[in-house]
């Protein structure tokens, strides 16, 4: 068993909610904004390649919790920028109850024995 932890674990179910929060707070991305903004939250703990973040953004949109549209990037490239649909915000209601009750379960783990 490893003890140390590699950052495909520390994504594995938090990617959707880190991509949906984002969306959320920051409005419309395209997915190098995305990218950047989670490894800048993640004070660089967190560095996502395209074969980690796009295959995510494809499930969101396929589940109707995100939906894309071409437009220009800052650099006036074309670009697919990715925003929240409505269903999306219900996810992100639903997903951080899911993790506050992970997170609550784990504490009672963690506590130190008396």
């Amino acid at each position: 068993m490893s003890t140390g932890t590699t950052k495909a674990d520390v994504l594995q179910g938090t990617l959707d909610l880190m991509v949906l929060r984002t969306l959320e707070t920051m409005g419309p991305q395209h997915g190098f904004g995305l990218a950047k903004r989670i490894q800048q939250i993640s004070e660089g703990a967190l560095d996502l390649n395209q074969g980690t973040l796009y295959p995510a953004l494809l499930r969101l949109e396929q589940r109707g919790w995100i939906e894309s549209s071409w437009g220009s990037s800052d650099k006036n490239r074309r670009a697919k920028f990715y925003d929240l649909t409505r269903a999306g915000r219900r996810q992100i209601g639903r997903e951080s109850e899911d993790w506050a009750r992970t997170v609550a379960l784990m504490q009672r783990f963690l506590r130190p024995v008396e």
